[in-house]
């Protein structure tokens, strides 16, 4: 049985999980009306550019393993794509991690060859944003320890920070994440759902900018 990371899951894998999943996940119709009917309408492919002509376009969160045949036949069934020509078809890659909370230390280094550092997403951290951040924290640390500072990570209820801490919590099967609000700790008051996630990213700024102002180097 294949193992597919959540958040970027084969559309087929996904029409597997019953007819109507692709409605919640990449053809949700949430924020768009039909011009013709001024409704929201039942599910929707959404086209992004891919060049500044905006001659080609792909087709958002339709990541396939389908063979090329497959693709052209099924995305032809959708109502404007009839005719469209395919410049590229789709794949998915392969995603290569180590087990991070029994492979590496707190600053990254293998536990077996501590000289030896990892950074983006080898070390299990999901999406394009948080590989760099990744990188980005490896590289101040190892930039102080050469000027002899020694950077304390971020705490734990800044994005990065929650993040970090992720690989070096214990887990019976490890698995990549992306930043999401679930990865950091609870809020000491309760707030309204509405309002919570305002509160995690005001938090968030709050405690990143004392980090900052205790790690600045020069």
């Amino acid at each position: 049985r294949e193992i597919h990371f959540e958040g970027c899951m084969p559309i087929e894998a996904l029409a597997e999980r019953g007819e109507r999943t692709l409605t919640f996940g990449p053809l949700k119709p949430v924020g768009f009306t039909d011009p013709r009917t001024g409704r929201r309408p039942y599910a929707l492919v959404q086209l992004r550019a891919e060049n500044a002509a905006r001659s080609a376009y792909n087709l958002v969160g339709c990541q396939t393993k389908m063979t090329y045949a497959a693709q052209a036949r099924v995305f032809r069934l959708i109502p404007g794509l009839e005719r469209a020509e395919f410049l590229r078809f789709g794949s998915v890659h392969r995603n290569t991690y180590v087990n991070a909370p029994t492979c590496l230390n707190i600053d990254l280094s293998l536990k077996s060859r501590p000289t030896v550092h990892l950074a983006g997403q080898i070390t299990g951290v999901e999406g394009y944003v948080e590989s760099a951040a990744c990188g980005l924290w490896l590289g101040l640390l190892l930039g102080g320890r050469a000027r002899n500072a020694e950077l304390a990570p971020p705490p734990p209820d800044t994005a990065l920070g929650a993040l970090l801490r992720h690989l070096r919590t214990p887990a019976k099967h490890f698995q990549p994440s992306n930043v999401h609000f679930g990865l950091m700790p609870e809020l000491e008051e309760k707030h309204p759902k509405k309002s919570r996630k305002a509160a995690l990213a005001a938090r968030a700024r709050r405690s990143f900018a004392a980090w900052r102002g205790k790690t600045t180097t020069h």
